[in-house]
């Protein structure tokens, strides 16, 4: 089993940023992938940027260019930098950890409100 534990987020005005952490306890060594998603009220979780044990990332269309997506492979962190952030980024974020199993591993959320 693998455990994440979030930290980070709050209320930010439009513009502002903020920065999520998450740590991953347990069966590390069976993490290949690490991620944020989020989920705003009456909407479905969505992919916000992931990385790979290799460094590899992916963010989705709509943070590109603001966000930035980091880890530390072998202690199995992954960090979101979050800039410019618009109202349309309010959600609850979730970290996001992915085994070689396809075994999915999920953080308890944190909330990100950016008011304008």
């Amino acid at each position: 089993q693998v455990q994440l534990v979030e930290s980070g987020g709050g209320l930010v005005q439009a513009g502002g940023s903020l920065r999520l952490s998450c740590a991953a306890s347990g069966r590390l060594y069976s993490i290949n992938v690490m991620g944020w998603y989020r989920q705003a009220p009456g909407k479905q979780r969505e992919l916000v940027a992931g990385i790979t044990s290799g460094g590899i990332t992916n963010y989705a269309d709509s943070v590109k260019g603001r966000f930035t997506i980091s880890g530390d492979n072998a202690k199995k962190t992954v960090s979101l930098q979050m800039n410019s952030l618009k109202p349309e980024d309010t959600a609850v974020y979730y970290c996001n950890a992915k085994s070689s199993s396809q075994a999915d591993y999920w953080g308890q959320g944190t909330q990100v409100t950016v008011s304008s």
